[in-house]
């Protein structure tokens, strides 16, 4: 069983509050091996005669092309290197895929807090996570994916009663959850007294806000729908980069599924995510750099760019080629 339970009373502040016990945010163990994080090739779009146009932006790419370096990726959730550009991204296209999916059946997906109350906090991590779903069915939300969060963050110092909360992670966990409420949640976001509910306002209602402020005085149970999300991508990215793991745990799932979306009651089949040209929208290939220019390969370098606009003729012919399929990369 994975325990959330230590002998801690707060976070290491020797690991700037980012550990806690057995746990810790994604991003902060150690490099998985050299080739992390290493360039391995260009990706681009060659298709200048569609470049030829004006975009939003104001500007025009005539003879321009499309560039974007590749880098190597162990895509595990604990490496500093690999974490938010590997991992993350991988993990958030695979929950999007699949939230998609289920909106086929289920309607909107809606971003969820599950607030854990300190009584909770002793529940070893499994006993805490079906405390979650269950706490979730119960507020009709009927499937989708969990995000474990064991800390929270001060963005200053906060005083209580003479006692200084240092500015930071601290040890506070959640659960983010992108997934469906029965009947939906538009009945709440547009009442009128969206503004004003409370367990008066929203009597006699059998909405989720009034469902979950009536549970809440039982259970003890924080459970809020945030606003209307952007994109599930954006959401599920930013929600797993503040995630969070257990050491030394080679399969320590950060985000696990739950009812109508658990892998037994919606199958999936997941496809490679398109990597698009952001002017004319085609599919990037691989692309072979045979001009005299210095590129920035270090992502720790203030000058790095992930992206560039670079000319296809740099005076004496095209510096941009499609690679070959099997050709040997940089």
């Amino acid at each position: 069983m994975q325990t959330i339970t230590t002998q801690q009373s707060k976070p290491d502040i020797h690991n700037e509050f980012w550990s806690f016990g057995d746990y810790e945010l994604v991003g902060h163990g150690k490099q998985t091996n050299e080739n992390c994080g290493r360039f391995v090739s260009f990706k681009g779009c060659l298709r200048t005669e569609l470049h030829d146009k004006t975009t939003l932006d104001g500007v025009n790419y005539k003879g321009k092309v499309y560039v974007r370096k590749v880098h190597a990726s162990c895509d595990k959730p604990t490496c500093p290197v690999c974490c938010k550009s590997g991992w993350a991204v991988r993990e958030a296209d695979r929950i999007t895929q699949r939230i998609q999916k289920g909106s086929n059946n289920f309607g909107l997906a809606e971003h969820i807090i599950v607030g854990v109350p300190k009584s909770d906090y002793g529940l070893e991590f499994e006993a805490l996570r079906l405390k979650a779903v269950k706490i979730l069915n119960s507020r009709g939300v009927i499937g989708g994916v969990l995000i474990f969060h064991g800390f929270r963050y001060h963005s200053y110092d906060v005083y209580n009663n003479g006692i200084r909360n240092m500015k930071g992670w601290y040890w506070s966990p959640h659960f983010h959850c992108i997934g469906f409420i029965l009947n939906g949640y538009a009945q709440c976001r547009h009442c009128p007294k969206f503004e004003s509910k409370s367990v008066i306002t929203c009597a006699g209602c059998n909405g989720f806000e009034a469902r979950t402020r009536r549970l809440f005085e039982k259970d003890g149970y924080i459970v809020k729908v945030k606003g209307e999300r952007k994109t599930i991508m954006g959401t599920a990215w930013y929600q797993l980069n503040h995630a969070s793991v257990k050491r030394n745990v080679a399969r320590f799932h950060v985000a696990t599924w739950f009812g109508t979306c658990s892998y037994r009651k919606l199958k999936v089949t997941y496809e490679k995510r398109k990597e698009l040209c952001p002017i004319c929208q085609h599919e990037l290939v691989p692309l072979r750099y045979v001009g005299n220019r210095c590129f920035i390969f270090s992502r720790d370098s203030i000058d790095y760019q992930r992206s560039e606009i670079c000319d296809f003729d740099e005076g004496g012919g095209a510096v941009w080629l499609e690679e070959e399929k099997h050709a040997k990369r940089y």
